[in-house]
Parts: structure tokens; sequence; C-alpha cells
């Protein structure tokens, strides 16, 4: 009897809704408008709707960051930058996978100094930290830092799971 009882709670207690959060990484090729590759992610978890993006860029737009590094920002964009950029591939997250992308966009919000270099912390290596966060084999191969396009669909081909879109 407290056998059947227990499977009886096991049924009837709520329980928190698993997320169904859909990652998506996108690509802005070259222009004058940044970040060239972020993150959307839309879905629901723990009861809440979920709608927003993420990606990291310079704060000031100069040719210093042909020089060096200078002080980066997580930023999201606008619906119209989203509309006109390629969404290159998506995955479903589960609860722990939104909270470890959420995680490695506040340790980039939060991270100190000049923390955006062109060439070793841009905003491919930001979409490629939160691609590893949430299980995808990544590998930041030189001639790729700069295109994000070409970087997401390396990161497709590493991943043949992972459907083109």
């Amino acid at each position: 009897m407290r056998i059947l009882g227990m499977i009886l709670a096991l049924f009837l207690l709520p329980t928190p809704a698993a997320a169904q959060v859909v990652l998506s990484f996108y690509s802005h090729e070259l222009g004058s408008s940044f970040p060239h590759a972020f993150v959307v992610l839309k879905g629901k978890t723990e009861g809440r709707d979920v709608d927003t993006n993420f990606g990291f860029t310079a704060k000031t737009l100069t040719p210093a960051i042909l020089m060096g590094s200078v002080h980066g920002v997580v930023e999201t964009s606008k619906p119209s930058y989203i509309a006109s950029s390629d969404r290159q591939f998506s995955v479903q997250l589960d609860d722990r996978q939104f909270k470890d992308v959420l995680a490695v966009v506040e340790r980039w919000r939060t991270r100190p100094g000049k923390s955006y270099n062109l060439n070793k912390s841009n905003c491919i290596h930001f979409v490629g930290e939160i691609a590893q966060a949430v299980g995808l084999k990544v590998v930041f191969e030189k001639a790729l830092i700069k295109k994000p396009r070409s970087f997401l669909l390396s990161l497709v081909t590493l991943n043949p799971w992972v459907k083109s879109q």
C-alpha cells in the first residue's frame, strides 16, 4: 500500500515544467552593424516566457578595435536586426542547458577591463562558448574567427545531428 501511495504521489504532485527553449545561432554578414554572430532564445522555462537575444561586440566602434583590446559589451539586438540576419541552426535546450547559456552570457557581461579583441575575444568566441555550454563540439579555427557564417556552418559540420536552416 505504501508503494502505491508513493507512485500516486509522483503523478499527482506538481512538478516544474521542463524547459522548452530553442537556442538559435545567427550570423549577420560584415557591415556597419554589430554583432555579426549572436544567439536568440525563445520558448518557455519554469513557467515564464523566454524571448531574448545576446551578442558580444566592442562597446565603441572605432579604429581602435584593429589595434588591440577594447571595452566589450553583451547586447541585445532589435527585432529588425534579427530579421535581417541569417539563422544558421537551432537546438532545443533542457533546463540545465538554458541556465548554462545564461551563465555564459553573465560571465561575458561582467568581464573586467578591455574584454573585446577582434582576434582573441569577439562575437564568434562568445557564440562558440555558448555552443560549448550546450554540448556542441567547437573548433576555433583561425581562418574562421572573423567569418561568422562560415564559423557557424563549421559547427553544423562538427555536430552532424544539427541541421542548418
